[in-house]
């Protein structure tokens, strides 16, 4: 269960790093509360995840699916480069959390 807590925790960052863009596109005030309420979401589930997973680990794989999940949003939703290099470095991310998953 908890890791799954952390995966949802993880979605909520990449939210929250959207609402991010939003606000600093100065798009309003829904943007503010999906950053707010994503975040506040992200670090309860992320709390949760911690109480039975190791700290670094939870920690690793929660800030990878927010790095990836945040580059990848930001080249099909806001028109950032798709060079290979980038999609090289996302792929080692994720096999990097899924090699910490494998050991814990």
């Amino acid at each position: 269960m908890e890791w799954i807590a952390l995966l949802i925790a993880g979605a909520f960052e990449v939210t929250g790093v959207i609402g991010i863009k939003g606000v600093s596109d100065r798009r309003g005030w829904p943007y503010m509360a999906l950053m707010l309420l994503s975040f506040a979401g992200s670090f309860s589930l992320l709390s949760y995840a911690m109480t039975t997973l190791p700290m670094g680990t939870a920690y690793a794989v929660w800030t990878g699916i927010g790095t990836v999940g945040s580059t990848v949003t930001g080249m099909l939703m806001f028109g950032e480069p798709k060079e290979w290099r980038r999609v090289l470095f996302i792929a080692m991310i994720l096999c990097s959390a899924v090699g910490l998953k494998i050991i814990t």
